[in-house]
Order: C-alpha cells, then sequence, then structure tokens
C-alpha cells in the first residue's frame, strides 16, 4: 500500500485531545510493517482496545503490536509497570496461543506500581472530597511521584535482591508515615521476588541500548503513545492531568530515542471529543446529541468502565496539541459514529468575555468561562462503515473532514470508519 512506503523508519503514534482516541488501532495497522514497537510513558492506566476478526482485545501494558508473532514489543523506560497486571495480560494471550518469550523487553529503569500505590491513590482521591482529579486509581500518579521523588524502585532493582528489599523496605516506611496502607513487607518482598521473578526475569533488559541496536540494524520502529497530549503533566489542563507526557517529548524521553531520529508523527484526533474524569471541556455536550454519541461510540473507559463525557471536535486543542508535537499527519477516528447527525459543529475558537481566542488559555477559571465558536456543517445519515476511499465518502463527510485539514494545516491521510482492523479509509 502507497501509505506504508511514505512513512520512515521510526514513527510515531499519539493522542491528541484527552486520551481514548483510538491509537491502538492505527498502531495495530501499522505493526504489521514495523516490527518493532515500544511505548515510553503511562502504566495500566492507559487502555488500548483492538478488534481482530471478530475478537476484541483491551491492552493496558503490551504495546498494540503484540498480536502479531514476529513483532518485538518493548516497555519503555518512561512507563511504570504493576506486574501483576502485564502478567495476566500474557496469560490472557496465552489462552489465544500467543506466546511472547524472546520478543516481549521491559526496561530495567522504567519504575514498579505496588498494590499499595493504588490503595494511596484512592486514598488521596477520597481526602481531596469535591476537588478529585478522577484518576483511575490504578496507582499511577504515586507511583510517578516516588519516581520524582527519587525514592522510587525500578524493574532492573529485582535483578539485586538485597538492593530490592532494602528500597522497599524504606518505601513502604516512608509511605506508612503518611497512610493507612494494608500491606506487610515481608510478604510484598517475597511475592516479588520468588513469585515474580522467575516469571519477569527474562524480559528485563536495557531497552534504550536495544533499541538503539535496532535503529542501527535498520529495523523499523512504531513508537505507541498513552493518554492524550492534554492530558500532559506540563501542557495539560492542569491539575485534571496524567502524572507522565504523553507528549512528543514523553515518547523521546520515555524510550531514549532522540528527537533527531523520530520520522513521522501521526496525531489521532476523535472526530469529536471525549474526556473521562474531572476538568475543562468547552465543547461538552451535556443533552441527547452527546448522549447518542456516547452510546453509538461506545463512550466507556477501557481501563475503569466509567461513562466518557462527549462533545463536538475542538480545533483550538488541536492546534496546540500539532504545535506541542510537531505533528506531520492526522488519523481521524470513529466518523462513523456522527452519521444520522443533522448537524456537526466544530469549534474553531473560543470566546472569553467577548474575545475571540484561537489558543486554549492556561488558567482554569478563565477556561471555564470560554465558549465555544462553532462552525455549524451539514451532517450525513449514511452508513460509511464499508468506505474504503475518500471518493466514497458522503459529500457532508467529505466536507467535515476538508474543513478540520485545512483548517489545522496538516494532512488527514486516515480515516477510522469502524471498529474493525479493515474499516479505514486510505486518503
Amino acid at each position: 500500500m502507497a501509505y506504508f512506503d511514505q512513512l520512515g523508519q521510526v514513527v510515531t503514534v499519539l493522542g491528541t485531545q484527552w486520551g481514548d482516541e483510538g491509537k491502538g488501532k492505527l498502531t495495530d495497522i501499522l505493526a504489521e510493517k514495523y516490527n518493532v514497537i515500544a511505548r515510553a510513558t503511562g502504566g495500566s492506566n492507559a487502555g488500548h482496545t483492538i478488534k481482530v476478526d471478530g475478537q476484541k482485545y483491551v491492552f493496558h501494558l503490551l504495546p498494540s503490536g503484540v498480536l502479531y508473532p514476529k513483532n518485538i514489543c518493548v516497555i519503555g523506560n518512561g512507563c511504570v509497570i504493576h506486574f501483576p497486571t502485564l502478567l495476566k495480560e500474557l496469560e490472557n494471550l496465552a489462552k489465544y496461543n500467543m506466546n511472547v518469550t524472546g520478543r516481549l523487553f521491559v526496561s530495567d529503569q522504567a519504575h514498579i506500581v505496588f498494590d499499595y500505590h493504588q490503595e494511596i491513590d484512592g486514598q488521596q482521591e477520597e481526602q481531596k472530597g469535591g476537588a478529585q482529579v478522577g484518576t483511575t486509581k490504578r496507582g499511577i500518579g504515586p507511583a510517578y511521584t516516588d519516581k520524582m521523588s527519587r525514592i522510587g524502585i525500578r524493574v532492573g532493582d529485582l535483578l539485586f535482591p538485597d538492593q530490592f528489599t532494602a528500597k522497599l523496605k524504606a518505601n513502604i516506611a516512608h509511605h506508612r508515615r503518611m497512610y493507612n496502607l494494608d500491606v506487610d513487607f515481608e510478604t510484598e518482598a517475597k511475592f516479588y521476588l520468588e513469585e515474580l521473578l522467575p516469571q519477569l526475569k527474562p524480559f528485563i533488559t536495557d531497552t534504550v541500548g536495544l533499541l538503539e541496536t535496532y535503529y542501527k540494524e535498520g529495523r523499523k520502529i512504531l513508537l505507541e503513545g498513552a493518554n492524550g497530549t492534554h492530558l500532559d503533566i506540563d501542557h495539560g489542563t492542569y491539575p485534571y492531568v496524567t502524572s507522565s507526557s504523553p507528549t512528543i517529548g514523553g515518547i523521546c524521553t520515555g524510550t531514549g530515542i532522540g528527537a533527531h531520529y523520530l520520522n513521522d508523527i501521526v496525531g489521532i484526533v476523535k472526530a469529536y471529543t471525549t474526556r473521562v474524569g474531572a476538568g475543562p471541556f468547552v465543547t461538552e455536550l451535556e443533552d441527547e446529541t452527546g448522549e447518542k454519541i456516547r452510546e453509538i461510540g461506545g463512550e466507556f473507559g477501557s481501563t475503569t468502565g466509567r461513562p466518557r463525557r462527549c462533545g463536538w471536535l475542538d480545533l483550538v486543542i488541536l492546534r496546540r496539541t500539532i504545535w506541542l508535537n510537531s505533528l506531520t499527519e492526522i488519523n481521524l477516528t470513529k466518523l462513523d459514529v456522527l452519521s444520522g447527525l443533522e448537524n456537526l459543529n466544530i469549534a474553531v475558537a473560543y470566546d472569553y468575555r467577548g474575545t475571540k481566542l484561537l489558543e486554549p488559555p492556561s488558567d482554569l477559571d478563565i477556561l471555564a468561562e470560554c465558549k465555544p465558536v462553532y462552525k455549524v456543517m451539514p451532517g450525513f445519515s449514511e452508513d460509511i462503515t464499508k468506505c474504503r476511499t475518500f471518493e466514497e465518502l458522503p459529500e457532508a463527510a467529505r466536507n467535515y473532514v476538508q474543513f478540520i485539514q485545512d483548517e489545522l494545516g496538516i494532512p488527514v491521510k486516515t480515516i477510522g470508519v469502524g471498529q474493525g482492523r479493515d474499516e479505514m479509509v486510505w486518503v
């Protein structure tokens, strides 16, 4: 296919909104040609859903490309890993006769998420009361907090039992001073060293050096982003953000691949906007239209099962996304969900007390007062799931895509028109 021929050696796929854009599908398609797939940031708070031959697979830690038996899969140094979750995913793959031995590698520099981190996560949310961020309570924030406080425990520490037990003992003692934790140090240490380590040891390695070797061998590398740009700890709607950097900067630091080596950077844009948890959402629909989009689009979190907040497409946040990530193209997803709506609204700007804003304000109080300025376009009613070329799409759908492309100034090269791997329009 011509699309694959124009891509470079290193391709990045990342989310442009607040996560759940549908990154897993394009990643899975690209994984057919790119045999090294690496995750850079996040943990089991990120859910990737892929549907293949009628079978739905949900991954929280494994890269989406794991479904291809010849692919090398890397969990990079920027990730935080809850190993019981990872092993459960591997067990589920084994049910379908998929073996990852010799092709899954976990960074020795990645940090470990313990069960008590999840306990802390829940307690922190309860303490915030009405100011809750709406985390997944998977322990991601507390694990990254340990990392930044330089008291975290890395995967490589498991290879040195005395070092691991000393760090674990100190870490538990640190957290017990602030939280009521149901954790026994000796039980936890034994569980990791005697039960988990024998299963994990074959996967643990220096993934930075590994990726460098693969690059110099000329292998094609696919870097898989997690979450979404506007959940970025620096550039997102702080404090309603994740604890890592889902932007291209996080991809580089989370894999150890320098920016100079990156070629194509594909931004995944859902044809409308969704958000899970608390935080500002200028184009949110709290009416029947929003409910209809949620039901048709199946907008319920793959990690938590929580209903996602739904709204119209927001070009204001997407302009910032393009600048932050140096996007080279867009993959527009779930266009089929919009079929049946009389009109389609696209936010081209915000109105703040009579002032037109083309970029999102960083102050949340100002953002809360912003109203969307919409471009209203005719909707379409046709079933587009069988469309495979741009010309096959209804005129109203083509106009919708063309407007997005013209406003953002970068090409829309692929369009998702259904859940299946083959339900894609190649522009």
